[in-house]
């Protein structure tokens, strides 16, 4: 099996490193041997000995390469990659990626190109890293009408939001020194809006829930705006914060979003910190599983990039009707059960009111939420806090739809007595 890796960076280098150290024991895994024919890179890779494999600046060379079987796409970026992928596919070649956003956004099409061309389209590396969670839903949980899935599922996010919490820093400073670590792009506006987690939570639910990528559809919302405050007063109440994406299926429709989000701090989810990832799934017939490990790298991500290849390689004498579906379900089954909207949605919600140190703040405060239909949990009043005359409030409220959230946070913005912004982060408790 001849394969083409375009793209010799961070994840291709390791995947030819390990496609080469490895290539006996991979051999006999796939049946057959894999070699590394052609590579299509601009930039050599001094932690990879290429020894005499062709190279070629022209990616086009490789994908239009007779002799090539299966193109390895690790260029990244939405255009030039869906031009490639295309080609490959026009071509009759197999595809492997590890491209969250060209498949979130893109995946619809190719799919349906790859499966016109009977190809094989694969993407295990595209979320998570190297830990095998689309195998493990679309394949491994095959029997289960899935739940709902959260999950931590960007490695920066999850660094700074761990050291804010273990050492009390801010947030720009932990940014400052991920970029400085490689954890973060100089523009890390991917990671920190949670632009690239709803990329992976995109393909999850899809997978999940048998729908259509849907990826406009998603809702996000960064961490740039937590302060180390929030932080310790969730630990305070017994929780977590964690930039979660999480999908839920209900009868109206499917949620989709990407949030800092309170965790109590006993689930395993919780404790997962640093760069790592970790992603939940919730099936009616297994109960709820973990999946953790890198969530990104070299060599972490290139270990999913090559499984696909094996699949790849295992799957060339079946049928394609009969192959395991791109997303799942059987394509001319996917669902047309709606996303919700953020407003629609149902969480419970940790609530930060700076509000003036005056007699019966907390009595409002209780009133237009009860009018609401909102029933407090818990409640702190941080009197030792006081600053110019002014007091932290602190509440978690009972799950509610989140349309009467915003209304009752309009309203609490509206009192004399309630300086700034009102601080809103939804709370689960992955139960």
């Amino acid at each position: 099996m001849k394969v083409g890796i375009c793209g010799l960076g961070t994840v291709g280098g390791g995947t030819f490193n390990v496609l080469k150290r490895n290539a006996e024991e991979i051999a006999r895994r796939a049946g057959r041997g894999i070699e590394v024919a052609q590579i299509a890179t601009r930039h050599p890779n001094s932690k990879c000995d290429t020894g005499s494999t062709p190279i070629t600046a022209d990616i086009f060379d490789l994908v239009n390469n007779p002799e090539i079987d299966i193109v390895v796409e690790l260029i990244g970026g939405y255009t030039v990659a869906k031009e490639l992928v295309l080609k490959a596919i026009e071509n009759g070649k197999h595809v492997v990626t590890a491209n969250k956003a060209l498949i979130a956004v893109h995946g619809n099409e190719i799919f349906a190109k790859a499966r016109e061309k009977g190809v094989i389209v694969a993407f295990e590396a595209s979320v998570a890293g190297g830990i095998p969670v689309i195998k493990a839903i679309r394949e491994g949980l095959a029997g289960n009408r899935i739940n709902w899935l959260a999950g931590i599922i960007n490695g920066t996010g999850n660094f700074i939001l761990t050291e804010m919490r273990e050492k009390g820093r801010t947030f720009e400073d932990v940014l400052k020194e991920a970029q400085e670590l490689g954890y973060a792009e100089a523009d890390p506006t991917f990671d920190v809006e949670g632009i690239d987690a709803a990329h992976k939570l995109t393909i999850l639910a899809s997978i999940a829930f048998g729908i259509p990528l849907q990826f406009d559809k998603a809702y996000t919302e960064g961490i740039a705006r937590l302060t180390t405050a929030d932080v310790n007063y969730a630990e305070a109440l017994g929780y977590r914060i964690k930039h979660l994406g999480v999908a839920r299926r209900t009868e109206a429709g499917i949620e989709l979003r990407v949030h800092p989000t309170l965790i109590p701090a006993d689930r395993l989810i919780a404790n997962v910190n640093g760069v790592m990832n970790a992603v939940m799934v919730n099936g009616d017939a297994v109960g709820s599983t973990l999946y953790y490990g890198a969530g990104a790298g070299m060599e972490p991500t290139a270990s999913a990039v090559v499984a696909d290849v094996v699949d790849v390689t295992r799957a060339l004498t079946t049928d394609p009707n009969n192959r395991v579906p791109h997303l799942a379900f059987q394509p001319d089954s996917l669902s047309d059960h709606p996303i919700l909207p953020i407003t629609a949605c149902e969480s419970a919600y940790y609530l930060r009111i700076q509000a003036k140190d005056h007699p019966g703040v907390l009595a409002q405060v209780a009133t237009i939420l009860s009018e609401r239909g909102i029933n407090i949990e818990s409640i702190m009043q941080k009197e030792a806090e006081v600053q110019d005359g002014l007091v932290p409030v602190i509440l978690v409220t009972h799950r509610v739809v989140e349309q009467r959230i915003d209304d009752a946070i309009a309203a609490l913005e509206r009192l004399d007595d309630v300086v700034d912004k009102v601080v809103r982060i939804r709370v689960e408790q992955l139960n």
